[in-house]
Order: C-alpha cells, then sequence, then structure tokens
C-alpha cells in the first residue's frame, strides 16, 4: 500500500516542500530510503522502528520503501522521521491518509516515541502557508517560532502517539497562538548606557553618525580607552527592529537551531562578537553541510571584530564581498546557498603592537618596522570599506573624576531614529533602507553638493589621495550628518565633518 506525507527541506534560509512517499510491498523485511538522503536521514529507519514499536503500533514486516521527492534536493537533518512514521502507519491503515494530506509535518524521533526539536521550523511554516495547507505538525519545543506565522494552525506535537490520535479524531490537538506584535522597544539591560561612559565625545558622535546611517566603522587607540565599551552600547542607541527585519533574522537563528525553546522572535538586533583565532567558513559561513557563519547571525544588527589587526589576514578579506552584496553565496558541488548578511562592522584596533604610539602618557616601544607590519594586516581594500575611521585617546583624569553626567542613550537613540526615518521615507521606492547602502545613482539623487562642498571634496581628494570608493563614503557619511540635522541640502560643515572620519586612512594608519 502507498501512503503520502508531506514535510519540507531547508535549503540556505528557504524551505522547500518535500513528498514522503512510503511504499509497503511483500518481500524480505528491508527498509529503504531514496531520494537524495544524507546520513542523518538514513538512520531515521532504526528511529522510525523503535518509536512506532514503542508507541504500541505494530511495524509491518515487509518491504519498506521511502522515497523523498524531488529527488534532486538534498535531505538533511532529523525532521523526517516523523512524517516517515505517519507514512508507515498510513500505509498499514492505522490511520487515515487523507487527514495527513491537509499538514506539513516535521519532527525528530526518540526511540520510546518523543518527539524532539528540529531546525528551521519557521521556514517550514512559512512554506506551509504559502503552499495552502490548513497547518502545520512540528515538536512542542518549535511550536513558538513556528505560531509566528499567521494563516495556518501549529499543532504542537510532544508524542507519536499524540499525532496518531489526533488524525484519527480521538483527541484532536489545539492550534497554539501567540501575540507577538510588541517587540522590544528598549532592551538595554542594565549598565549597558552611554552615560556611563566618561569622555570619548568624539567617538560617541561617531558611534551615532554609525549608528543613523549603518555605517561601518574602525576604532583605533591604546588599550584601556573605552573602544570595547563604546561598542558593545552600540546597539542601546540602534533604531527598534522592525518586525520584517525581526522575520528574517530569526528565520537565520531558526535554521542554525540558536533560538531558545521559549523563543519566538529575535526581538532585538543581534550583538556579534567572534573570537579572533575565528576560520574563513566560521565568519562567513560553509562547511561541508553549509551553514550560516557569523556574517549572516549578525545579519540586522551588529557585528563587532576586536583586536582586528590579530584577526588571520585571508578571514579578513572575505569581508570585503559581504560588505558590498550584504549577502554570503557559498558554493558546493551540488548546491549553492545564498545567505543575507546586512550587518553594521564595527571594528577596533591599537595603534600599534605594543598600543602606546598614540598615548601620550606611555612610551611606544616598537620599531617602525614592527608598525608598518602590523598596520599591514588590514588591507587597503577592507580598510576602503569602513565608513568611518576614529581615534579613541586615553582617556584624560579630569574626564575619569568628572561627576557630570554624560548624555544618556535614549536621548541619544531619539536622533538616530528620527535620521532613520527621514531615510526610510525617501528610500521607499527603493530597495534599501539606509544611507550606507547607496549606490551612485542615489549619491546623484540625494547627494547634490554646491561650490562650496566641491572644494572641501576637492582638496580632500587631492591631498589625502582617497579613492572613488572613500570619495563615495564622505558623501555617504555627509548625508546622515545633514539628516541628524533634519537639513535637506548637505552644506560645508556636513562635509568637513564627514573628511575628518576618513583622515584616520592616511594619519592613524
Amino acid at each position: 500500500m502507498l501512503a503520502r506525507v508531506l514535510s519540507s527541506a531547508v535549503i540556505g534560509i528557504e524551505a522547500h516542500l518535500v513528498e514522503v512517499e512510503v511504499d509497503i510491498s511483500t518481500g524480505l523485511p528491508v527498509f529503504t530510503t531514496v531520494g537524495l538522503p544524507e546520513t542523518a536521514v538514513k538512520e531515521s529507519r532504526e528511529r522510525v522502528k523503535s518509536a512506532i514499536n514503542n508507541s504500541g503500533y505494530g511495524f509491518p514486516d515487509d518491504r519498506i520503501t521511502v522515497n523523498l521527492a524531488p529527488a534532486n534536493i538534498k535531505k538533511e537533518g532529523t525532521g523526517f522521521d516523523l512524517p516517515i512514521a505517519l507514512g508507515i502507519l498510513a500505509a498499514t491503515g492505522t490511520i487515515a491518509a487523507g487527514t495527513l494530506a491537509q499538514y506539513l509535518i516535521a519532527g525528530e524521533l526518540s526511540l520510546d516515541g518523543r518527539i524532539k526539536p528540529v531546525k528551521g521550523s519557521l521556514p517550514m511554516a512559512l512554506a506551509a502557508r504559502d503552499a495552502g495547507f490548513r497547518g502545520i505538525i512540528v515538536p512542542h519545543p518549535n511550536r513558538l517560532e513556528a505560531a509566528v506565522v499567521r494563516g495556518i494552525d501549529v499543532l504542537p506535537a510532544k508524542t507519536l502517539a499524540q499525532v496518531v490520535e489526533h488524525c484519527r479524531g480521538v483527541s484532536p490537538m489545539e492550534p497554539v497562538t501567540g501575540d507577538f506584535s510588541p517587540l522590544a522597544e528598549d532592551g538595554t539591560p542594565p549598565g549597558m548606557d552611554y552615560s556611563e561612559v566618561v569622555g570619548q565625545e568624539h567617538a560617541k558622535r561617531a558611534l551615532e553618525i554609525a549608528a543613523a546611517g549603518a555605517h561601518n566603522l574602525l576604532m583605533i587607540g591604546p588599550p584601556g580607552s573605552g573602544k570595547t565599551m563604546l561598542a558593545k552600547r552600540l546597539f542601546t542607541i540602534l533604531p527598534p527592529i522592525s518586525f520584517e527585519e525581526s522575520l528574517e533574522t530569526t528565520k537565520i537563528y531558526s535554521v542554525v537551531g540558536a533560538l531558545q525553546p521559549d523563543q519566538a522572535l529575535v526581538g532585538l538586533r543581534p550583538f556579534r562578537s567572534p573570537h579572533h583565532t575565528i576560520s574563513d567558513a566560521g565568519l562567513i559561513g560553509g562547511g561541508h553541510v553549509p551553514r550560516p557563519g557569523e556574517v549572516s547571525l549578525a545579519h540586522n544588527g551588529v557585528l563587532f571584530l576586536d583586536e582586528l589587526p590579530e584577526f588571520k589576514k585571508h578571514v579578513l578579506e572575505v569581508l570585503r564581498q559581504p560588505i558590498e552584496d550584504l549577502k554570503v553565496t557559498i558554493s558546493r558541488a551540488t548546491m549553492a546557498v545564498t545567505y543575507p548578511a546586512a550587518f553594521m562592522l564595527i571594528a577596533a584596533m591599537n595603534p600599534c603592537p605594543c598600543g602606546h604610539l598614540s598615548d601620550p602618557r606611555h612610551a611606544c616601544r616598537c620599531s617602525p618596522s614592527q608598525i608598518e607590519r602590523y598596520r599591514a594586516r588590514i588591507s587597503g581594500p577592507l580598510l576602503d570599506r569602513i565608513d568611518i575611521h576614529v581615534d579613541v585617546p586615553a582617556v584624560a583624569y579630569r574626564d575619569l573624576a568628572g561627576k557630570s553626567a554624560a548624555e544618556p542613550s535614549a536621548a541619544i537613540r531619539r536622533r538616530v531614529v528620527s535620521a532613520r526615518r527621514i531615510q526610510n521615507e525617501r528610500f521607499a521606492a527603493d530597495r534599501i533602507s539606509c544611507n550606507a547602502q547607496m549606490a551612485s545613482r542615489h549619491l546623484k539623487r540625494h547627494c547634490t553638493t554646491d561650490a562650496a562642498c566641491n572644494r572641501l571634496l576637492e582638496n580632500a581628494v587631492d591631498k589625502l589621495g582617497l579613492s572613488a570608493r572613500a570619495y563615495s563614503r564622505i558623501l555617504k557619511i555627509a548625508r546622515t550628518i545633514a539628516d541628524l540635522e533634519n537639513r535637506t541640502a548637505l552644506e560645508p560643515p556636513h562635509i568637513a565633518e564627514a573628511i575628518q572620519y576618513r583622515t584616520l586612512e592616511r594619519f592613524s594608519l
């Protein structure tokens, strides 16, 4: 007898429908799985057999053939256990096949029939809704992330027997619902506010501009000057994450399996800070089975690289493409997977190996050749892609001992949100959302300059030897500065301030 159950395979962050066909025929008891299954899928026969027997149902002593169609899509993971088991029970007449046709089903089976969580429940729920299914049956721990999708029933299952009883109509499962509209407006934990950072007003201003336009930023200063402290508080002034951004980011965390059991959505912008020993595959993504890297896990958030020159040079070089394209494509012999990677790059480094080159209170012990080798670890093309370079000097005693409170993150955030609102209205007809993503056509339309601005730009390009990309970066930064001041046209002060954020390219580096 033949039975069909619908499931899905996740490739990248998208789920593709998979038809699980189960055929039981007379012959020697053999369990065969075809349709390009990987090892975990092939091993499902042992889990399925034990789960069916231990749940009180009979496992057929016949020839069982399981086909996962379409056969040209590689099937990975353990989410096919539950649909295979239900397909066998439907083929033997234990449950009606018609009931199964209404749902997309995914879940891993333990040997006693319990259903364990799987990765990618959110993309699967989206695929089920788009395909017109009545609902989706998912493991109970995955219920909240799947319930984010409206328009379908999300049935949380704890055991195989519970799903069978539902299909028989004996004990129907109740769909889970949730209210996910109130994303976190302010997720600032105690002790993470810019009011607690003394001094460094110039660096705070640069971070405000970076947050307002989603610009990449590099901080250069001696040890203990507060670079890491400033970077870790950046998320407190970023605009709240929108539902669409949260949904896209949650899909990435869902396929990685990084969501907590009680977590439905990623409600705050991600902040990822990988160690400098990370590999290029860990940073960009990859592996034998492609999976997202840190740049994708930082999508719609911040990627912080502390001690930038300590990263392997080839690891840093692979950042160049995602910074420009806002996505990462990982190609393998059998597939090519694309992950989104629209992140803000925030980096920090010392001015020299000992760290005291720019510190007036400590003598630098590094030779010119050591300093040159240290700086050469960051290539010119990568440096060119970082919009803002800012010096973070050692904090003076009068700032450390001062009692005046610094501006809180909430006040800075209000200005950032206002500037982002201007950009959202400006780019409403385009496929971008902030100034950092502007292309040449946007620069010509929104960054027009007068004669005074042109003279400043000409002097900067000639004297600093800036590249065409650096010239575009200056215009983008100036546009963001004007947005913070709610000005329509670019003015010489905006250009002048933007230029100073590129001078470190020559004088500090």
